[in-house]
């Protein structure tokens, strides 16, 4: 016999029941004119790339002459606090990006400071003392170059990890720096605490050196265009080695990196940039050529109307996608609630496809960002079913010497101490012929303040057996 549910006693009962409850909401604008720096600032100037630029936040000092007394000295003091003693990144804000902050909040300086430190956009992108762990502020095995990508570079700035896919960082600068930037040993300036690596060549050979290695390696099918960002490079310069890039056969997916989609929208609608993407997205199509645009948005307060607007502007030029690969940060978006409101926004109101969310990268100062690798994997399952299968994004493990994993492919994960365990199918630049490349297993390291007790006891006990053999070989050897 067939039975049918009684519509009555589920549909939207049901519905309201469900953990996260879907709800459409338009995106919007915050008004810059909040700030009393910007109370004066037109929307033309507001639109204007080159006004953005020129008025992006550097330092403590121009962020008082944007903020006023909205902002009081506490804050101020933390931000110099951690300018001085853990900063990775240096300052660098544009005004889009800095309007995200607090959008709804002007009222009093107590209530708007309050507001401004529980941001979610203010805690990755202008990270302050308090926010850092107070007793593991660094993993013991945080590396500047967590990733090892400079190890793999072929030639200066192209990194070979993949078999089939190549990273090109055609410069070190963006035009905003994220605190927890996993490129933190190149890009940008240096810092009080950290010296950057530099690139060498001028910029037009580094380019040609790229090239050549391209030509001459027909395994190679798939270029990431990153830096840095690509919206930092001259448009002439980045559609150049574009065109030259589609001249190699090979070569059947490019993909530009700009986090500036999000951070300097204008940018990307500036009619010269429009219509240069446009004239190689034509040719990118003709020759059967994926074109897309990978950006990094990691909260829903960052998608607004001027975001969506140069998506579309983007896509109606022949764009073939525009994705987004965030990263998993707590106090930011480390959880279910946070991560759909924001996918919800980008797939359906801004037309970006959600794609991946890192798990934050074990650079120095990284630990409070950090999330578990057991959170990765819940909040993975806690997603699912809610978006569209092919918008439903992949929390993934970078773990290093491996590369990208989905958080579930873990091999063995001993929780109490916060170390994962993970295989690899392929060799990258640093394997060579090692022979046991592809059997041995690649540790990754959860954040120790994530840790039961007797974890953190372990690995206390640990780093003071190691700074004491350190001790003693530097010892002996002076």
């Amino acid at each position: 016999m067939t039975t049918y549910l009684d519509t009555e006693q589920t549909g939207f009962t049901a519905v309201a029941h469900q953990p996260y409850t879907y709800v459409r909401r338009r995106l919007s604008e915050p008004d810059w004119r909040r700030y009393p720096g910007w109370a004066a600032v037109t929307e033309a100037e507001w639109r204007d790339p080159q006004w953005q630029r020129a008025h992006s936040v550097k330092n403590i000092a121009q962020l008082r002459a944007v903020a006023g007394d909205l902002l009081d000295e506490r804050f101020y003091d933390d931000l110099y606090a951690d300018q001085q003693q853990r900063a990775t990144m240096s300052m660098l804000l544009p005004p889009q990006m800095l309007n995200t902050m607090a959008p709804h909040h002007v009222r009093g300086s107590r209530e708007f400071t309050d507001a401004f430190y529980a941001d979610p956009i203010r805690r990755y992108m202008l990270p302050v003392l308090s926010d850092r762990e107070s007793d593991w502020s660094s993993h013991p095995y945080a590396e500047r170059d967590s990733l090892h990508e400079s190890d793999m570079w072929v030639v200066e700035g192209l990194t070979h990890r993949y078999p089939t896919k190549v990273l090109a960082e055609l410069l070190s600068t963006c035009p905003q720096y994220c605190g927890h930037c996993t490129r933190m040993d190149l890009v940008g300036n240096s810092t009080p605490t950290v010296g950057k690596s530099k690139l060498t060549l001028h910029p037009v050979d580094r380019q040609e050196r790229m090239l050549d290695y391209l030509r001459t390696t027909p395994t190679v099918r798939d270029v990431v265009v990153s830096g840095g960002d690509v919206a930092n490079l001259p448009w002439p310069r980045l559609e150049s080695f574009l065109l030259q890039l589609l001249e190699i056969d090979t070569i059947r997916d490019i993909r530009l990196a700009s986090k500036a989609l999000a951070a300097l929208p204008q940018h990307w609608l500036q009619p010269k940039v429009v219509e240069g993407v446009e004239r190689v997205a034509r040719l990118a199509a003709a020759r059967g050529v994926n074109l897309a645009l990978h950006t990094h948005i990691n909260h829903v307060q960052s998608v607004t109307p001027l975001v969506a607007e140069a998506t579309r502007a983007l896509l109606d030029v022949g764009l073939r996608d525009v994705r987004n690969q965030g990263v998993l940060l707590r106090g930011v978006n480390a959880t279910a609630v946070d991560l759909l409101d924001l996918c919800f926004a980008l797939q359906g109101e801004a037309n970006i496809l959600p794609y991946y969310f890192y798990m934050c990268d074990m650079i120095p100062h990284a630990e409070h960002w950090r999330t578990a690798l057991w959170e990765a994997q819940q909040l993975q399952l806690e997603i699912m079913g809610y978006l569209p299968g092919f918008a439903t994004p992949r929390i993934v493990c970078d773990v290093p010497y491996v590369g990208k994993r989905w958080v579930d492919q873990v091999v063995y994960y001993d929780r109490i101490r916060g170390i994962s365990h993970w295989s690899k199918n392929y060799r990258t630049g640093l394997d060579g012929s090692d022979p046991d490349a592809l059997s041995r297993v690649y540790p990754y390291y959860d954040p120790i303040g994530s840790l039961p007790p007797s974890g953190q006891a372990w690995w206390r006990k640990t780093c003071a057996s190691r700074g004491a053999a350190s001790s003693a070989v530097h010892e002996e050897g002076s």
